[in-house]
């Protein structure tokens, strides 16, 4: 197994531990430890990319695991995300809806002898939507923050409004841009779906 790949398995390897301390709230700075963790994960996702193409190690493993594990890392968060009131179910089940759909039409492609890979709207979903996981994370570690009385927010009801609607905006922005995509991605690829028996 190359480095990509190995990357590629860190970055699922990496989704129970950044649940664990995001679920954990008796756990100081649980936010942050969560971010950190998050946000290694993601990295890992830019730089497996970089080496399989600045090396040539482009692999169908690579191309199937990949976004796989993309899949994997959004869908946990967003998951945690509704466990804390932090987003709603309606959210999680657009985005579940078009990952399996997108899945779908990969299998089949499989099943033909072709590998479908991501394509620049895929990437750009798979950016928005680690942007908004990261960007709710630092929010709620701000609130947290002044919860352990290291910070004091001078209207912290009004703060926590605004951070409330922020974190639904981005939520919201990456839900479109996983849907557009994923129509995008239908489009592309209908000669899969329009021969599938």
């Amino acid at each position: 197994m190359n480095l990509p790949n190995k990357l590629t398995l860190m970055r699922i390897i990496l989704v129970p531990f950044y649940i664990f301390f995001l679920l954990m709230p008796m756990i100081p700075h649980h936010y942050l430890i969560a971010f950190i963790i998050f946000a290694a994960a993601a990295y890992t996702d830019h730089l497996d990319g970089k080496i399989a193409r600045k090396h040539n190690l482009i692999t169908d493993f690579g191309k199937f695991a990949d976004p796989l594990a993309d899949k994997i890392m959004i869908l946990a968060a967003l998951a945690c995300f509704v466990q804390l009131g932090l987003t709603n179910a309606v959210v999680l089940t657009v985005i579940v809806s078009r990952e399996f759909m997108v899945t779908a039409i990969r299998l089949v492609a499989s099943a033909k002898g072709k590998v479908v890979a991501a394509n620049n709207w895929g990437k750009a979903k798979t950016i928005s939507q680690i942007a908004a996981v990261l960007l709710v994370m630092l929010l709620q570690y701000i609130l947290e923050l002044d919860a352990m009385k290291i910070i004091s927010i001078t209207n912290y009801d009004q703060a926590a409004f605004w951070f409330m609607i922020t974190d639904e905006v981005v939520i919201w922005i990456s839900a479109a841009l996983t849907v557009i995509s994923g129509v995008i991605y239908m489009v592309q690829n209908f000669e899969f779906i329009k021969n599938a028996k």
